[in-house]
């Protein structure tokens, strides 16, 4: 890793008062928060209950085992802002991906580009990342990292947390300024932020559980390895009512997910079951994977489950705030968790910058009145934060559903196929005008409520158009054909039908 300079206005005297802020959870999130956090000058102390991810022995497989990660815009756009070159740091291990590749059942292959201007997504290893941005983090003299900590009871008002060492057990208890939850879908600090505010909260598990499997590496005819396909496409499997979808990794292998109600996964019970199923739904994938490889990891590998959670409010006074999926819990079907975690971290940056909130107060902190000054800025910053971003997570968790509806059956349907075709020419001819809703949601940093809203409206004014065309090309056709005595009744019904059959 490149050596990495550090900005000097962290390096404050010991004995200089600073604000003390507990991050839980040393994720993604969590751990890009610490950097944004450090560089403005708060002590950091991070909690991660698992081992630290970077050590080889503490590598477990479920680790390993996780949906690869799809980096785009708002991602990128918060590690930029962090500084530190790590957007192009992690760009230099990733592997673009220009658009979707559909596998039909008889093995016919379809791209889809994810823009008429070329850009791509970017699949990145989650434990490339997540070791980039730990060590990045430690670097910081006001940032000390605690694994295996898990947090037991917190006290917002007096600003303690009680966590445990899982590694002898012993209890111990702290004190900080403000507490940050990034501990994940199932969030312990969200579970006691509903303890002390009136939270509306929702929690739905989907019907789908997902599996992951491998597709290796193919050796060519030099001896050498090589990606088994194209690398730089998002591979998917449509089957209407489930789907496979594999991402590359840099080791020339491809991680695989097969996305599918519970009840089918129940369905295979022996290796003769798995094998029937997939040569009638995947037959071009046994090849790729390798039946023995396929058996060995579909009945290793645990069948996860997928749900969605939304909540509100996301803060407590000035005591705490939650970020990620500890605040919003999103299927993964648009890649856009990670990302919207990031995009978190970057706009609650930007609301404390505007309340010129950082971790040394510009005045003395031993001042009560500096003192309660700052504490009513950050109540009114973490309050802000809130109402700025509920409703633009709540809009992409309800996009992520719709994604999954669009990634298993509707890019195999002809009328989605010729929409998508119309919204490009539209959006290559007025390209701030009409901008199709995959660009908006991971080539751009629109609010997600805005994008929402743009869609919707665009796609009413493209069926108001589509239809409008269909209906005036009839008007004319039944016109010249009674003119001129000829039969357009069968030729238009065979059209009408193509444009919008399923």
């Amino acid at each position: 890793m490149s050596s990495t300079t550090f900005p000097k206005q962290i390096a404050h005297n010991q004995s200089t008062p600073r604000c003390h802020v507990a991050i839980v959870g040393g994720g993604l999130v969590g751990s890009l928060a610490t950097i944004y956090f450090a560089k403005h000058g708060w002590d950091i102390s991070l909690f991660e209950l698992r081992k630290d991810l970077r050590i080889p022995e503490n590598q477990d497989s479920n680790f390993h085992r996780t949906i690869n990660l799809a980096l785009s815009v708002r991602g990128l756009s918060a590690l930029k802002t962090a500084g530190l070159n790590l957007d192009t740091t992690v760009l230099s291990s990733a592997i673009p991906m220009k658009g979707r590749m559909i596998h039909s059942v008889s093995g016919k292959l379809t791209s889809l580009s994810y823009s008429v201007f070329g850009k791509s997504i970017n699949s990145i290893g989650r434990a490339m990342l997540l070791e980039l941005l730990l060590n990045t983090a430690e670097k910081f003299e006001n940032v000390k990292i605690y694994f295996q900590h898990q947090m037991r009871s917190c006290n917002f008002d007096a600003g303690t947390l009680e966590l445990e060492n899982k590694q002898d057990g012993s209890i111990v208890e702290a004190k900080f300024d403000l507490i940050i939850g990034a501990d994940g879908a199932y969030s312990t600090v969200r579970n006691q932020l509903m303890r002390v505010v009136r939270m509306n909260f929702q929690q739905e598990y989907i019907s789908h559980g997902y599996c992951e499997l491998t597709i290796p590496p193919k050796i060519n005819s030099k001896g050498e390895m090589e990606y088994a396909i194209d690398p730089n496409h998002l591979h998917i499997w449509p089957r209407h009512t489930f789907m496979m979808i594999a991402l590359p990794n840099k080791d020339k292998s491809f991680t695989c997910t097969l996305f599918m109600p519970h009840i089918n996964f129940d369905e295979i019970k022996t290796e003769q079951d798995l094998l029937r199923f997939f040569e009638k739904y995947y037959p071009d994938t046994i090849t790729l994977i390798g039946p023995e490889n396929l058996k060995e990891a579909y009945f290793r590998n645990p069948k996860g489950a997928l749900m969605s959670v939304k909540c509100n409010p996301y803060h407590y006074k000035d005591r705490v705030v939650i970020l990620g999926d500890a605040a919003h819990t999103m299927v993964p079907f648009y890649g856009q968790g990670m990302n919207c975690g990031f995009e978190d971290v970057e706009i609650l940056d930007s609301i404390l910058k505007k309340y010129n909130l950082s971790g040394i107060p510009q005045s003395d902190f031993e001042d009560k009145d500096a003192k309660a000054e700052f504490r009513k800025a950050l109540s009114l910053a973490l309050e802000e934060y809130t109402k700025y971003r509920h409703i633009d997570a709540t809009t992409v968790c309800d996009l992520a559903m719709y994604n999954y509806l669009e990634m298993r059956s509707s890019v195999v349907s002809r009328r989605f196929l010729i929409q998508k075709k119309i919204e490009g020419w539209l959006h290559w001819w007025f390209p701030k005008r009409v901008i199709p809703l995959y660009t908006m949601v991971s080539f751009s940093t629109i609010r997600y409520s805005e994008v929402w809203r743009r869609w919707k409206l665009q796609e009413f004014l493209i069926n108001v158009a589509v239809i409008s065309t269909f209906w005036a090309t009839f008007m004319a056709a039944t016109w010249l054909g009674l003119k001129h005595g000829f039969d357009v009744d069968n030729p238009l019904k065979q059209v009408f039908d193509k444009l919008f059959s399923k």
